[in-house]
Parts: C-alpha cells; sequence; structure tokens
C-alpha cells in the first residue's frame, strides 16, 4: 500500500469521520453542561446572599429610625452578614442625596459611582473577576450593593436620620475551584468518549471494509481472467446487494467471454482448415500457370497474370495458415546459435536483393533464435522497404543492451516517405496496409504482423519510427539468450 492511499484510504476517512462526529457531540454536550452547570451554581450563590442581605436589612433597620442610631444600626447589619470570603461595608447616606462610596480597601473590589448610584434606588449586583489588585488577580467575586426602603423620618430632628447603604463584596472563589473541576472531569469524559469512538470506528470500518476488500480481490481475479470468481453474499443490506449485482454481472461476462472464446475458436479452425485445403490446389495451380506462362511467351500477358495472381494467393495462404498457428498458441522455436550477419546475407541472396540493400554490422555476432523465424522476420522488414519505402535502403545490426539486458538490435531504414502519422500506431495490426486508398496492392496486410509475432515468440520487440530525415524506420531487438536456457558459460563441467 502506498504512503499516499494509507492516509487517504477509506478505512482512515471512515475512522476520521466517526471520530469527528463523537468529539464535536462530545465537546458540545460538555458545553452545554459546563454552561448549565456554571449558571446554577453562579445563581444559587448569587440568590443566598441577595437573599440573606434583603432579610438582614429588613430586621435590622426599623421602619422609624430613632435620631442618632445609624452608626449602631451599621454595625449591626455589616456583623450580621460578616462571613468568611465576604466583606461587608455599611456607609451612611449624605443629605445632600448622593450616592456614598464605601473608604478605599474595605472591600476586595472597588465600586464604581454608576454601580453605586444605581444601588440608590434598589438592591444591585454585578459579578467582577479581580484584574489589578496584587495576589487576587483572575479570583471572582459578587459585588452587591443595596439601600433599605420605605422607611420614615422623625420630625422633630433638624437632619433626616436615613438608614445606611450596604456594599458587600462577596469571594467566588469555591464556585470557581468547583467549575475548575467539573471542567476537569468533562475533559476526562471526552477524551474517554473520543477513545471509544475510534474503537467503535475501527470495528466499523472493520465490518464494512471486509466486503468491500473481498469484492475489490473478486474484482482483480476477474481482471486476471478467472472469471468462475464469485462473492459470498451475507446479510440483506446494500453491501450484499452490491455482492449479488457483481455475481450477476460476473456469471454475464463469464457467459458472453465463453461465447465469444468458443466463437473465436471456431473462427480461427475455419480459417486454418480452408487454408489448409486451399493450400494443395494452389501448388498445383501456380505449378500449371506458371508453365502456361513459360509457353505462351511474350504473348502470354493474361497466363502471366493469373500466374502473379496465383503465387500471390498462394502466399496470403502461408500467412493466414501462419497466422492461425499464433493465434492457436501453437508456434514453437526451433532455437539454434545464429550468426547474424550470415542469416541477414541469406535472407537477402535467397530473394535477389543483396544489391539493393545497405549492410552493416560485425561480422561475428551470433544470438540465439529459430533462423527460419528470423529469415521471416528479416525479409518482412526488408521486402516492405523495398516496396514501400524508397532508396536508399540499409540494414544495420549490433549488439544492444538498451532493453536491460544483453541483446542483439536489427534495424532497416529506407529513404521514402515514411509511414503516414494515422497508420503509425496500427502499423503492425492484421490487414493494415500503407496503400489503404488502394483497391488492392501487392502485399496481403500480414506480412509486419507476422514479424511481430515471431519477435514476440522470441521474447524481443518490433518497433516502428520515422527517421529524423524521413522514411520509415524498423528496428527488431532480440535477447541474446532465449529466457529459460541456459548460459553456457555458466554450467560446469566435470573435467
Amino acid at each position: 500500500m502506498t504512503p499516499l492511499r494509507r492516509f487517504t484510504g477509506l478505512r482512515v476517512r471512515l475512522v476520521a469521520a466517526f471520530t469527528v462526529v463523537a468529539l464535536l457531540a462530545s465537546v458540545l454536550a460538555s458545553g452545554i453542561s459546563y454552561v448549565l452547570l456554571r449558571r446554577v451554581m453562579l445563581q444559587r450563590t448569587q440568590d443566598a446572599v441577595l437573599t440573606q442581605i434583603r432579610d438582614t436589612l429588613a430586621q435590622q433597620i426599623p421602619e422609624q429610625m430613632p435620631p442618632d442610631t445609624e452608626p449602631l444600626i451599621a454595625d449591626q447589619v455589616e456583623q450580621t452578614l460578616a462571613a468568611p470570603g465576604r466583606a461587608v461595608v455599611a456607609v451612611p447616606v449624605p443629605l445632600d442625596g448622593s450616592a456614598p462610596q464605601p473608604p478605599p480597601g474595605a472591600l476586595d473590589v472597588p465600586v464604581s459611582p454608576e454601580f453605586a448610584r444605581r444601588a440608590m434606588r434598589g438592591m444591585v449586583f454585578q459579578r467582577i473577576v479581580v484584574k489589578s489588585r496584587p495576589g487576587l488577580e483572575g479570583h471572582p467575586y459578587l459585588l452587591v450593593g443595596a439601600r433599605a426602603t420605605g422607611y420614615a423620618t422623625t420630625v422633630d430632628e433638624p437632619q433626616r436620620t436615613t438608614p445606611p447603604m450596604v456594599f458587600a463584596s462577596v469571594s467566588l472563589s469555591r464556585e470557581a475551584a468547583d467549575l475548575r473541576s467539573l471542567t476537569r472531569a468533562l475533559i476526562v469524559a471526552d477524551a474517554a468518549a473520543l477513545l471509544a469512538a475510534l474503537l467503535l470506528a475501527l470495528l466499523a470500518t472493520r465490518g464494512v471494509l471486509r466486503p468491500v476488500r473481498r469484492l475489490g480481490a473478486a474484482a482483480r481475479a476477474l481482471g486476471d481472467g478467472r472469471l468462475a470468481t464469485r462473492v459470498r453474499v451475507r446479510g440483506h443490506d446494500e453491501l450484499a446487494d452490491l455482492a449479488r449485482t457483481y455475481n450477476h454481472a460476473a456469471a454475464a461476462l463469464e457467459r458472453t467471454v465463453t461465447e465469444l472464446r468458443a466463437m473465436e475458436a471456431a473462427s480461427r479452425r475455419f480459417v486454418a482448415d480452408v487454408s489448409h485445403e486451399l493450400r494443395t490446389p494452389l501448388t498445383s495451380m501456380i505449378a500449371m500457370t506458371d508453365v502456361l506462362a513459360e509457353e505462351a511467351g511474350d504473348d502470354g500477358g493474361a497466363a502471366r497474370l493469373v500466374a502473379e495472381e496465383t503465387r500471390r494467393l498462394g502466399g496470403l495462404v502461408e500467412h493466414l495458415i501462419e497466422i492461425s498457428r499464433f493465434d492457436a498458441g501453437a508456434a514453437a522455436l526451433v532455437l539454434d546459435d545464429v550468426n547474424v550477419a550470415e542469416a541477414v546475407a541469406g535472407t537477402l541472396s535467397a530473394r535477389g536483393w543483396p544489391g539493393r540493400v545497405v549492410v552493416e554490422g560485425p561480422a561475428d555476432l551470433f544470438v540465439r533464435a529459430d533462423p527460419r523465424r528470423l529469415d521471416v522476420i528479416v525479409a518482412n522488414l526488408v521486402g516492405n522497404a523495398l516496396k514501400h519505402g524508397g532508396p536508399p535502403v540499409a540494414l544495420r545490426f549490433g549488439p544492444d543492451g538498451s532493453g536491460g539486458e544483453p541483446g542483439v538490435a536489427i534495424t532497416v531504414a529506407d529513404g521514402g516517405p515514411g509511414i503516414p502519422d494515422d497508420l503509425l500506431p496500427v502499423v503492425f495490426d492484421r490487414f493494415v496496409k500503407a496503400e489503404a486508398a488502394r483497391s488492392r496492392s501487392e502485399g496481403s496486410g500480414l506480412g509486419l504482423s507476422i514479424a511481430k509475432e515471431n519477435a514476440v515468440l522470441h521474447g524481443g520487440t518490433l518497433e516502428a519510427a520515422n527517421g529524423p530525415d524521413g522514411g520509415a524506420v524498423f528496428t527488431l531487438w532480440l535477447p541474446a539468450r532465449h529466457a529459460g536456457e541456459e548460459d553456457p558459460d555458466e554450467c560446469g563441467e566435470d573435467g
């Protein structure tokens, strides 16, 4: 498995999706729980403090205050409301009606003038986090301001007697500690939920990917030609439906391929049988037409044409027989150590081409090949260059290791117009002719195809291209030693 597939595979994506969904759900639930519990905890503390201050003011301050009782009442209120983590101060209200301020340092948090003015009209509160006081940075407090209402003043006093204003700062450190503990507990719960989601995702993806892998293996086996491969159907879900669909498709493909193979085999047998049946009468016809053409002399143009066409038909039949051997897998090699220079010279001499082809190559180059089939390849390449190319036609051969192993390369080039671009990819296909626009030509369209099949049979290659200066270039590469054979130099001999 490649690194890219390892990090982008279906398993990783499914596990990531499961984990992200679980993490989002857990974080969302934890966040909502934290907000609700924080609100409940702070509201409970806040309500308790406000109720206590309200009840204390109602109990300690009479409806009609006697003269000079304000300091005493202030002390009673402060003592009643005093508690750990709480600072309380009762401040007298100025006679001019302005908002009073507690003495500096009397409370743990400062009181703003606006807060004091609002406290003149009734009970107010505010949650404050200390930021600038040394030793208390980050500590939360509840600041409360209250003033008793509904009191009466004495009429015989020159000055009004009014109840004091009460300011209190209540530490919320215990609540903050409880919230920190809650936060840690929620983080641990989220981590546990994430781990559980990861394990569940791995189990779920395993159940999902196992049938997918079986389908993938079956598809690869089907692609390799094992058409009888089927997948076991388990369950009734979408993956089971997919497996059933695959089995139906594989069965239909197997039937179709079997029918096509049967039709192809029948077609090959038909071509082979017809070719073999035509060989004997054509041999007789060729001999007879040659005799008639010789007896007719200079006036026997028609006889010579019949003889020429009969020989062409005989060559086509031979090519068809050779092609049928390749298709049936009956083509076999009779390997021998072949001197390339001698084999090329023999091919050209047998066909009367020595003076028409320029040959270049070492005289001591050997290759392990079938001499008859090598002769067929060279004859087809040179004959194609002479018929469809232009002079000069050159044949060059030499050692070549570009294929990754020692080998021999034989190149046939001509000076003609080259291979058309539209024919270059299919030049080795059967019945492809360079002069396709003509209704008939001398070739059968099978020569290059047979040459290609012979090259592949040797374990080599045959390629076609156009030279940089024009003309077609065919390159045959054959391994110096045929696959499966032992190198004689490596075989020891006990002497």
